[in-house]
């Protein structure tokens, strides 16, 4: 079989972007948790986006981000942190 033809033959067995099964495990940044904030607590917006994160001092937490009204927020244990307190978490630790 000739390199075109290979080339050719692959191309044609390729499933397209759209089509493609969605990231699980590893690969995705996105876990079922933070899936779950899919809704903005200030507009109600689905467009959101959402990560699960472990912060410097250990503690699980869930960021995320509005794409309407760029409200920003963080949970832990479903409670809302402030800002103050997530900059706090996140210092170098020594």
């Amino acid at each position: 079989m000739s390199k075109a033809s290979k080339i050719s033959q692959t191309a044609a067995t390729r499933t397209p972007r759209q089509t493609a099964s969605p990231l699980t495990g590893p690969a995705s940044l996105v876990n079922v948790e933070a899936r779950n904030l899919a809704r903005c607590h200030t507009c109600g917006s689905e467009h959101v986006t959402s990560i699960g994160m472990t912060l410097t001092d250990g503690s699980r937490v869930h960021f995320a981000s509005c794409h309407r009204c760029e409200n920003r927020w963080w949970l832990q244990d479903g409670e809302k942190l402030s800002f103050d307190s997530v900059i706090s978490k996140t210092r170098k630790i020594a």
